[in-house]
């Protein structure tokens, strides 16, 4: 009776410390939840760069074709005007509007 009650404790101390292993190691259930989230947020960012790279891939592919986009971006993003324009340039509404630091001389 004596051996099967020390049986029978050595088992409930072997599936005690197999039961802190699987919850608490290193490989446990928590380092486990903690590698998903980390894979989720990994695999929303590459879901993320996809779709700029696809967005950038199509820009390029119609910059190359599409002579009117070419343009308009041409105007748009460098400022260039065809002959005889007039192209008029007006400050951002973020910038200083009080006129601080605008006056400031030079001695």
């Amino acid at each position: 009776m004596h051996g099967r009650i020390a049986i029978i404790a050595l088992l409930l101390l072997i599936n005690l410390f197999l039961l802190f292993r699987l919850v608490w190691s290193d490989q446990g259930v928590f380092a486990y939840l903690e590698l998903k989230n980390r894979y989720e947020i990994l695999q929303a960012r590459i879901d993320d760069v996809d779709g700029k790279s696809l967005d950038l891939s199509q820009e390029i592919r119609r910059l190359k074709s599409d002579k009117g986009y070419q343009e308009k971006v041409i105007r748009e993003r460098m400022n260039f005007v065809k002959k005889d324009e007039i192209l008029y340039i007006f400050p951002d509404e973020t910038a200083n509007t009080s006129g601080e630091g605008s006056d400031d001389q030079e001695n």
